[in-house]
């Protein structure tokens, strides 16, 4: 059920009330203005609501993609809807930390429930001369899974190569405790 589809909502303001004297005795005015009632009810709903459209424990459900699509981040609609609260209430922190072995753990454990170790080459170099040979090692960065809900890899994988530099290997380890 949508919020325009509920039944019996009143309007905290109704207009039929607000018209001058003339009008309020006029049966056809009053069932006129009672129907534009019932269309602006929901408005005004959801006006007087928005701070809770805004807090995503709150929000309902059909605008918890509207609220992730503000905050930058692409929800699992197969996740479970407590699951998908709890990532946009992260989001930004998530997006102050991203790209850091700090904000991949964070991330990878709200996706997995598990508990999340990052090992970083931390690798890098540089060469004044343009297309030098990379260093025989190359960076990697392995994301270990122990314990947690079931562990969708294609998924988790997806989130990690969408932190990680393009350059860097990344390899996935789920086990359980």
């Amino acid at each position: 059920m949508t919020r325009e589809s509920l039944e019996g909502l009143i309007s905290p303001h109704p207009i039929g009330a607000r018209l001058p004297g003339v009008y309020l005795d006029d049966d056809f005015t009053q069932r006129l203005t009672e129907a534009l009632d019932g269309v602006l009810a929901p408005v005004f709903l959801a006006l007087d609501s928005f701070p809770a459209y805004l807090d995503p424990y709150l929000t309902p459900e059909d605008f918890l993609d509207v609220l992730a699509s503000w905050a930058g981040v692409q929800l699992d609609a197969d996740r479970p809807l407590a699951e998908r609260r709890e990532l946009v209430a992260h989001a930004v922190s998530l997006h102050r930390q991203r790209g850091t072995p700090g904000g991949l753990a964070a991330h990878v454990a709200l996706l997995t429930g598990g508990e999340v170790e990052i090992a970083d080459s931390g690798g890098c170099t540089w060469s004044p001369h343009p297309g030098a040979d990379l260093p025989d090692e190359q960076p990697r960065v392995t994301v270990r899974i122990t314990g947690g809900r079931d562990v969708d890899e294609r998924r988790v994988l997806a989130v990690i190569s969408e932190t990680v530099p393009a350059h860097v290997a990344v390899t996935l380890e789920v086990g359980t405790r």
